[in-house]
């Protein structure tokens, strides 16, 4: 007998296939909901631009059924009764509305400024409506609608002037779209109407009532400068350069302004260790004058560093300007780039500028050298500063000290803060005396060595360390003649410390001074140096009483060097580099800040 077997296998989807299924259905879906979203904003942007245009339209049928003499704005040329700015609300959305009307000169039977010559020059209005809708959608614009109307009656000889408005740029030329500010407070009903110069950076104002220098006048744009009118006799500008307009009975009054794009300035203030100087106080002056008898400056501002020491200026007009320090605290040092503080502004410029400075000490000399060829601050150049009185002082420019003088202060200083103390010391060495470290003495028998390593020095940026120099040079000969020897470590974490000498080994030694440091060490920022003493005969010792080293950095300021504590009277700064004439010019030092500019030739 046969037997039949039923399979209970179903068909079905796997979990993937149901996985796939629903990716598609849901990236189908989305897309159907982009779109259908999509369409919807495009209906309301359609919806609210019909809206827009009923509003204007309602807005044109006002202005078309006011007597003719009453079509114009309040406090606009013409005067008349409608607002310049409105509000009105549509389907739950606020609209604006801006009306402007103007007197149109129609050529047919001449112009204002023409021949033959209108005398009655407004022929017509013009009307402007413009809409829009800051409540809605951010894609939609506004819109604006114009028309003319005409007046029934023949025109009869203009009791009023004509002004005219034009706008120019830093090289002459025109600058339409200029928002042009009338004011006059002196006429019945008063004027105050806002504008836009056309293609050719002109604003026509037809039949404008008269009035003596009763017109104020202000330009401006977005982004750019701003030029304007004063009147006459004020406090603070008695004699402007640019009064307020007169306009004259069936005259044309024609004035021009100059307005540009605005530059940025941005400022940094620091001293040689790059660190910032905080509220650093100076005015700031620009050449442009607006009045005149006396003087009185566009632009004269006194100005403060923030607590990091920078200060942005994101309005800057174009000009030359020159600034003065009125800080009580610190002396300028240089700048970067270079410039006698004074510094000429085009206009859509940005411009970043580096202050460095010093705490004042007595009158300061800053000495500027610059290379004829390149006309750029000249680097590695030695300057002297000498006088009948003895004073004499070597710097050499874009490099700065690091020194020590007395180590008096005992040890346990890991910073670099109290300048007579230092890191660590063997028994060997004694820094007891002030102004001097040498060897330990017991019972008047010298140590045969000793050593001693210093704080930590910080030159507040990647430095290139060029010279190591030290005092006295010339040891006592029973000492030996390598009895005064040093190595250097530097890094840039403040912990590493391995102390090589000029082979950048740590076999090797500094044995003399003088001399170059190992360019292994260049563009670390923190230095200790460790200081060897050693004499052959323990009757003797040898003794330094000064420790220095040069280097160069971007906290110092390129081609400049200062010099401080300075008398009244006559100095000679004497300029020398390798390749260049030498340079001796004489100074006078007559106040507390003086600068002094050289320039040097091949």
């Amino acid at each position: 007998m046969m037997k039949y077997c039923k399979s209970n296998k179903k068909l079905g989807f796997s979990l993937i296939e149901t996985l796939v299924a629903s990716a598609i259905f849901v990236f189908i879906a989305v897309g159907i909901y982009s779109g259908f979203v999509n369409i919807l904003k495009i209906i309301n942007i359609i919806r609210t631009k019909e809206i827009m245009t009923d509003v204007a339209s309602e807005q044109f049928e006002i202005a078309r059924n006011l007597p003719y003499q009453e079509v114009g704005t309040v406090g606009g040329i013409p005067a008349g009764v409608l607002s310049q700015n409105t509000e009105v609300v549509k389907d739950g959305k606020t609209f604006d509305i801006d009306f402007m009307v103007r007197n149109v000169d129609d050529p047919f039977d001449g112009t204002f400024d023409g021949t033959p010559k209108d005398l009655s020059p407004a022929d017509m209005k013009l009307i402007e409506v413009t809409v829009s809708c800051s409540s809605c959608d951010s894609s939609l614009s506004s819109i604006s609608f114009t028309t003319k109307v005409a007046p029934k009656n023949l025109e009869t000889a203009s009791t009023n002037g004509a002004l005219v408005i034009k706008v120019f740029d830093a090289l002459g030329l025109p600058v339409s779209g200029a928002t042009v500010s009338i004011v006059n407070n002196s006429t019945s009903p008063t004027i105050d109407l806002t504008d836009v110069t056309d293609v050719n950076g002109v604003l026509t104002i037809v039949d404008a009532p008269p009035s003596v220098d009763g017109y104020q006048i202000t330009v401006s744009k977005d982004g750019y400068s701003t030029d304007r009118t004063y009147a006459v006799g004020e406090t603070a500008n008695p004699n402007p350069i640019k009064p307020n307009i007169t306009v004259v009975i069936q005259q044309i009054s024609q004035i021009s302004f100059t307005i540009d794009k605005v530059s940025e300035i941005n400022f940094t203030v620091a001293n040689n260790l790059c660190v910032a100087t905080s509220s650093f106080n100076f005015d700031m002056r620009g050449d442009k004058l607006i009045g005149t008898d006396p003087s009185v400056y566009k632009y004269l501002q006194s100005l403060t560093t923030n607590s990091s020491g920078t200060l942005s200026l994101s309005d800057v007009e174009w000009d030359a300007y020159t600034m003065s320090i009125t800080d009580t605290t610190d002396d300028i040092i240089g700048t970067n780039p270079f410039f006698p503080l004074s510094l000429s502004i085009n206009p859509d410029t940005e411009h970043n500028i580096k202050i460095f400075t010093a705490p004042k000490n007595g009158r300061r000399l800053l000495v500027a050298v610059l290379d004829s060829v390149t006309g750029l601050p000249a680097t590695n150049v030695t300057v002297t500063l000498t006088n009948s009185g003895g004073y004499s002082s070597t710097i050499k420019t874009d490099q700065e000290f690091l020194n020590q003088t007395d180590w008096s202060g005992g040890s346990g200083q890991a910073d670099f803060s109290d300048s007579t103390k230092y890191f660590d010391s063997d028994t060997g060495i004694d820094s007891t005396a002030s102004g001097s470290v040498s060897l330990a003495n017991t019972a008047g028998v010298y140590f045969t060595s000793g050593y001693l390593t210093s704080s930590t020095f910080d030159t507040g940026a990647a430095s290139d360390f060029k010279e190591i120099i030290w005092e006295p040079a010339i040891q006592p000969t029973e000492t030996g003649s390598t009895s005064a020897q040093v190595q250097i470590a530097t890094n840039n974490d403040n912990s590493t410390w391995d102390f090589v000498g000029p082979d950048g080994t740590s076999s090797t030694y500094y044995d003399s001074p003088n001399q170059v440091i190992s360019a292994v060490h260049n563009g670390d920022r923190y230095l200790r140096y460790r200081l060897y003493l050693y004499t052959l005969d323990t009757l003797y010792t040898p003794t330094v009483s000064d420790i220095s080293f040069r280097y160069t950095s971007s906290c110092i300021p390129p081609g400049q060097v200062s010099f401080s504590s300075l008398s009244l009277g006559t100095y000679t700064v004497s300029v020398s580099k390798s390749g260049y004439t030498s340079v001796s010019e004489d100074v006078e030092i007559t106040s507390d800040w003086t600068r002094k500019e050289i320039t040097i030739s091949l």
